[in-house]
C-alpha cells in the first residue's frame, strides 16, 4: 500500500503538491485572469546555465509556483552590431542560435500555455543591427525622406534607424510581427523605444489594431516602453490613443531611487505614488510598476536592489505590488536582486543565491494579486488617515465590492507603533508580515476597532485582507549550513545577531593590491543573507568572482560602509582564508595570518599547521567569521 501511495504520488502534477497556501494559490492550473497578472521579464541568456530557450522552458513550472502570469522574453532574435546588444537585431523571424530553434520557441510557447501562461516577445521597432540582413537587401528600409542615408538613433553606433515613412518596411515588419503568431503562438508584445520621434504614432494605431484582430479567437497584448500616461514629451503625449494596454510608470520607479537606505518620510513616496496614480487615472490603458528591469540592473550606476534602494527595498516592493497595475518581476529578483546582470554577455543568474526574506515577500504578494479583487490593476486607493501622525508610515486601503486590502509600511529606521483610524472594523486576515516572512508563509486572524494600533519593525510592512480565512502556521525555521557551492569557490561568511545590509571590501598583495570586489568603490559588495542557526543568528555570504588567488585583506560594514565591523589595522593585516569547504572544522585565533600559515620557506611556499606545504595554486579559501573568530569552511 506504501508503494502504492508513493507512486501515485509521484503521477500528481507538481502544482498538486504545493508546500503551503501561497504555492496552492500561485499554482492553481486556471488563473492569468486579466487585471490580477504578473509579468515576468525573463533574458533567455542568463536564466540558465545553459542559456537555451530548451533549459528555461523546463523551469517554467518554477515561475508558474513564483506566481508568474506572464513571461516577457528579451530579444530572441540573432544579435549583431558588433557590441552584441539583444536590442541589434539582425533578422526579425529568427532565433539567436545560442538560444535555439523557432521550434524550440514554439515549444517553450506550448509549455508556458499548459501552464496558463503567456509568452510575449520583445519587439525592437525603431532600428535592426548596423549588419542586419536588410541592409543589404532592402536598403531602401533605412532611406530618409527619399535619400538612401543609414543614421544611428541616438548615437548608438552599431544599429540604424529604419524609415517608418517607407509602407514597404511597414509592411515588413508587420508581416514580422503576424509571423510570431503564426509560428510560435505568442500573446503578446513588449515594444522597445516606442516614444522614438522617428516612428509616427499613426504607425502604431494602425500595427496594434492590426496585429489585435489578425487572428480569430487570439487576444494580443502591447505594452510599450515609455511613460506615455505622464506624457513628458510631445511623442509620448501622442501614444495616449494609439492602443497599447500598458505602459511604464517609468517616473515613478525613477522617483524612489534616491530613498536609498535612510530614514524616509511617507509624505514624500505619498506624494510620488499620488502624481503616479493621477497620470493613471486621465489614460484608458493600464500602468506596469517595477523596481528594476535590465536597464535599471546594468545600464545605470546603481545596479542592483540593494545599491538603488538600501533596505527600502523590501517595503518597496511590496507598494510595487498592491498601489496600483501590473508588478514586474525582473530576471533573478527572486534571489534579492544583488546580482548585476550584463544582458550584452548575457550573465548567468546565480541561483545558489537566495533571500528567503525576498522571495517569501514576492511570492505571497503575488498569491495577494492572484486571490484578492481589490487588487485589481485599476482599484483605486484610500489613503489612510494617521492619528496622531506617523512621519514615516505609509497606510492605504483599497476596495473593490466585499473584497478589501489593508497595507502598512515603516520606511523609518527604527520600529514604530501607528494608529490607523478609519478603518473597517470587523475581522482582518494577516496574510504578510515582514517580522516573519523570512521564515516561511503564515496567516493569522485578527479582529480591528475603526481605530487600530499596529507595530512595524523598522523597514517593516504588514498587509492585511479583511475576512475570514484559514489560519497557517508558520513553519519551523530552516537551519542553513555554511556551505561551498564548488570545490573552487572562494567565499567569506558572516554570522551575526543583527540582520543588516552587509558590505565586504577585500583586497590583496598577490594580485597587484587590486580589489577582489566586483564594484572598485567604497563599501564594496552587498553581502547575501543566506539563512539563520538554530539559535536564530544570521549567516551572511559573499563570494568572490576572482578566485585564482585569495585577498589577503578585507572589512566588513554597513550602513553604506560608514560602521565597519571590522577595522583598524589590527584587523586588515589579518588573513582571514584558509582552504577547505564544506563544513567548519576548525576555529581559527584572531592572532593573524600565522595562525593559517605558521611559516614561508624559501621557495616561496606556505605552510599550514600541521606542517603540509600549501601552493599559492591551491589556496583556494573560505572563512566562516562568528563572534568574531574565524572558523575554516572546507
Amino acid at each position: 500500500m506504501k508503494r502504492i501511495i508513493i507512486y501515485l504520488l509521484a503521477l500528481l502534477p507538481l502544482q498538486m503538491l504545493a508546500a503551503d497556501y501561497v504555492d496552492a494559490i500561485n499554482s492553481a492550473a486556471a488563473k492569468n485572469e486579466t487585471g490580477h497578472q504578473v509579468i515576468y521579464e525573463m533574458n533567455v541568456g542568463s536564466f540558465t546555465a545553459e542559456g537555451t530557450l530548451a533549459a528555461a522552458q523546463q523551469k517554467l513550472g518554477e515561475l508558474k509556483t513564483l506566481g508568474i502570469d506572464i513571461v516577457w522574453l528579451m530579444p530572441i532574435y540573432p544579435r549583431g552590431g558588433g557590441i552584441n546588444s539583444p536590442y541589434a537585431p539582425t533578422n526579425y523571424q529568427q532565433v539567436n542560435p545560442a538560444y535555439g530553434t523557432v521550434s524550440d520557441l514554439k515549444a517553450f510557447v506550448a509549455a508556458a500555455h499548459d501552464l496558463h501562461m503567456q509568452v510575449w516577445l520583445d519587439w525592437v521597432p525603431n532600428h535592426t543591427a548596423t549588419d542586419a540582413d536588410w541592409v543589404s537587401t532592402h536598403p531602401e528600409y533605412y532611406g530618409w525622406n527619399g535619400q538612401q542615408e543609414f543614421r544611428h538613433p541616438n548615437n548608438y553606433g552599431d544599429v540604424w534607424q529604419l524609415n517608418y515613412y517607407n509602407p514597404e518596411l511597414v509592411t515588413a515588419m508587420n508581416n514580422a510581427l503576424k509571423f510570431w503568431i503564426d509560428e510560435a503562438d505568442i500573446d503578446g508584445y513588449r515594444c522597445d523605444y516606442i516614444s522614438s520621434p522617428q516612428i509616427p504614432a499613426s504607425y502604431w494605431t494602425d500595427a496594434i489594431q492590426l496585429i489585435k484582430n489578425y487572428k480569430t479567437g487570439k487576444t494580443i497584448t502591447f505594452l510599450g516602453e515609455a511613460d506615455i500616461a505622464q506624457g513628458n514629451s510631445n511623442t509620448e503625449k501622442q501614444l495616449k490613443a494609439v492602443g497599447f494596454d500598458y505602459d511604464y510608470a517609468w517616473g515613478y520607479q525613477s522617483s524612489l531611487v534616491n530613498y536609498g537606505s535612510t530614514g524616509v518620510y511617507a509624505s514624500t513616496l505619498k506624494s510620488n505614488a499620488t502624481t503616479m496614480l493621477t497620470a493613471a487615472s486621465s489614460v484608458s490603458f493600464c500602468r506596469m510598476l517595477y523596481l528594476t528591469n535590465h536597464d535599471q540592473n546594468w545600464n545605470e550606476s546603481k545596479k542592483t536592489l540593494t545599491e538603488k534602494y538600501g533596505a527600502n527595498r523590501y517595503p518597496l516592493t511590496v507598494l510595487a505590488y498592491t498601489l496600483y497595475g501590473m508588478p514586474l518581476i525582473y530576471n533573478g529578483q527572486e534571489t534579492g536582486g544583488n546580482q548585476a546582470l550584463n544582458y550584452f554577455e548575457d550573465t548567468k543568474i546565480n541561483w545558489n543565491t537566495k533571500d528567503a526574506k525576498m522571495l517569501n515577500t514576492i511570492r505571497t504578494l503575488t498569491a495577494l494579486k492572484h486571490a484578492v479583487p481589490a487588487l485589481g490593476d485599476r482599484v483605486g486607493v484610500n489613503w489612510v488617515t494617521l492619528s496622531p501622525a506617523n512621519a514615516n508610515v505609509l497606510a492605504f486601503t483599497r476596495k473593490t465590492g466585499d473584497s478589501e486590502i489593508l497595507v502598512v509600511l515603516n520606511m523609518g529606521t527604527a520600529a514604530t507603533t501607528a494608529t490607523l483610524t478609519g478603518l473597517s472594523a470587523g475581522a482582518w486576515s494577516l496574510w504578510l508580515d515582514s517580522e516573519t516572512i523570512r521564515q516561511g508563509t503564515s496567516r493569522q486572524q485578527q479582529t480591528f476597532s475603526a481605530t487600530q494600533n499596529i507595530t512595524l519593525d523598522a523597514k517593516g510592512y504588514r498587509v492585511y485582507v479583511r475576512g475570514t480565512y484559514s489560519e497557517e502556521a508558520l513553519p519551523a525555521p530552516e537551519v542553513y549550513t555554511p556551505s561551498l557551492a564548488t570545490a573552487d569557490e572562494v567565499s567569506i561568511f558572516f554570522e551575526t545577531a543583527t540582520e543588516r545590509d552587509y558590505a565586504v571590501w577585500a583586497w590583496g598583495d598577490l594580485g597587484g593590491g587590486e580589489a577582489y570586489c566586483t564594484h572598485t568603490s567604497w563599501p564594496g559588495d552587498a553581502m547575501t543573507l543566506m539563512g539563520q542557526t538554530a539559535t536564530g543568528r544570521y549567516i551572511y555570504k559573499y563570494t568572490f568572482t576572482k578566485v585564482t588567488e585569495a585577498p589577503a585583506y578585507l572589512i566588513i560594514s554597513y550602513n553604506s560602509g560608514n560602521t565597519k565591523i571590522y577595522d583598524g589595522v589590527a584587523f586588515v593585516n589579518h588573513g582571514y582564508y584558509v582552504e577547505g569547504n564544506d563544513t567548519p572544522t576548525q576555529t581559527i585565533s584572531a592572532t593573524g595570518i600565522s595562525e593559517i600559515l605558521n611559516s614561508k620557506s624559501g621557495d616561496g611556499s606556505f605552510y599550514d599547521l600541521s606542517g603540509r606545504k600549501i601552493t599559492q595554486a591551491a589556496a583556494k579559501r573560505g572563512l566562516y567569521i562568528r563572534n568574531g573568530r574565524k572558523y575554516i569552511i572546507r
